[in-house]
């Protein structure tokens, strides 16, 4: 006789295989024997005391780190901070190169706009960088042709009669003063004339080769960096915009441009205010009468423009000394227009250059190139301002509306 669903055979539990697990005769296949059999398992099968209920299992249980064993801890720390300052010493060990690249980069942003022009007139980019290349290698090949001898024959004898011109300076009531008291005539003579200049500046002959092979070795690896960054920037580009979501790609594509633009800008307009420099000061030297040393001059003046706000203040210097020696009247002559174009320079015809490609206050200006100059020298005072441009880009174009959002 069949037993009926509420008898003794009802309440006997199905049948398991050889591993207890799998409830016989249920087929896997069927979804809801598998809904069965999670159900089954959670009854069969209950959770350890010692584990919570929810946890994925023991595997997924969280360690606090104050329940570490000290040693371990101390370890652990250890091996980050020789980690960290590995990557420290590395970096300081590949600081010179590093700069380097950044400076080629920052060359070749001021250079792309020139091959983009070619590019958009039908040329091929590669060809384009060739023309553009070749351009700035015959106008620097050609200036140094003309300008090395005559630069160097001057500077030369400058510094030949630098002594003399010191001397005159004594003529001047006041100055001979200054000198009788404190002496810094005769040192200055004695400085000049006793070779301590070359040894100071170069630490002597062995100095000066290595300085040499430095600055040659500095200008090979820009020129090779600079061309091959030009060849590869839509490359580094689209590298870049793919670092960001796909979402927001658009975004970062614009933001990254106006920061390569900005960058590129600056570098050009910063070559062209050197050259302003160059040229006015050419000019002017020739009407006062120091047409000899007028070249040389104005290739210092020009190097000196390159670097923010203090360059212009020591080409001002150098120049109104050197025409003090010539006379008072024509020193005192050049100082006042120097300090007059410096003024203009500073007010009208850095802020026309500037003023798209850069756009950022005269305060930050100020900071940034007394920043860089101080973390690494001349070329940190060149690259901050570019470099803060494109922060400031960051913090009014990402920052700022996040900030009216929340």
């Amino acid at each position: 006789m069949a037993a009926t669903p509420d008898g003794p055979e009802a309440a006997e539990p199905p049948r398991t295989d050889s591993l207890g697990s799998v409830p016989a005769g249920i087929p896997l296949a069927d979804g809801g024997s598998r809904s069965w059999l999670r159900r089954w398992r959670r009854v069969t099968q209950p959770t350890p005391p010692d584990l919570n209920p929810g946890a994925g299992g023991p595997d997924e249980r969280k360690t606090n780190l104050l329940e570490r064993n000290p040693l371990q801890i101390g370890f652990l720390l250890a091996i980050g901070a020789l980690a960290a300052n590995g990557v420290v010493l590395a970096l300081s060990s590949l600081r010179s190169i590093l700069i380097l690249m950044v400076l080629s980069m920052a060359l070749a942003l001021g250079l792309n706009p020139a091959v983009a022009w070619l590019h958009d007139r039908g040329l091929r980019r590669g060809v384009a960088v060739v023309l553009v290349a070749l351009g700035v290698i015959i106008i620097v090949g050609l200036a140094a042709w003309a300008l090395v001898p005559v630069v160097i024959e001057q500077v030369t004898l400058l510094m030949t009669q630098a002594p003399s011109y010191l001397e005159n300076l004594r003529q001047n009531p006041q100055i001979a003063a200054f000198d009788a008291q404190f002496g810094v005539i005769s040192k200055a003579v004695q400085f000049l004339t006793s070779g301590e200049l070359i040894a100071s500046l170069f630490g002597g002959l062995v100095g000066a080769g290595q300085a040499v092979a430095n600055s040659v070795f500095s200008v090979v690896v820009t020129t090779v960096l600079t061309l091959y960054f030009l060849i590869a920037l839509p490359s580094i580009k689209e590298v870049i915009y793919q670092l960001a979501p796909a979402s927001r790609r658009p975004r970062v594509k614009y933001l990254a441009n106006e920061m390569f633009k900005r960058v590129g800008g600056y570098v050009s307009g910063l070559a062209m205010v050197a050259m302003l420099w160059m040229t006015v000061t050419f000019i002017f030297l020739n009407i006062v009468g120091i047409g000899q040393f007028a070249l040389a001059l104005a290739v210092v003046v020009g190097l000196l423009a390159l670097i923010p706000l203090i360059g212009t203040t020591f080409s001002t210097v150098i120049v109104s000394i050197v025409a003090f020696a010539f006379g008072p009247t024509t020193g005192l002559i050049t100082l006042i227009f120097f300090l007059i174009y410096q003024q203009v320079d500073a007010y009208v015809i850095g802020p026309r250059i500037f003023a798209r490609s850069v756009q950022i206050p005269a305060v930050l200006v100020m900071i940034a190139a007394i920043s860089g100059g101080l973390l690494l020298g001349i070329l940190g005072a060149i690259l901050a301002i570019p470099i803060t441009a494109a922060l400031l880009l960051l913090y009014r174009e990402v920052l700022i509306p996040t900030l009216d959002r929340q």
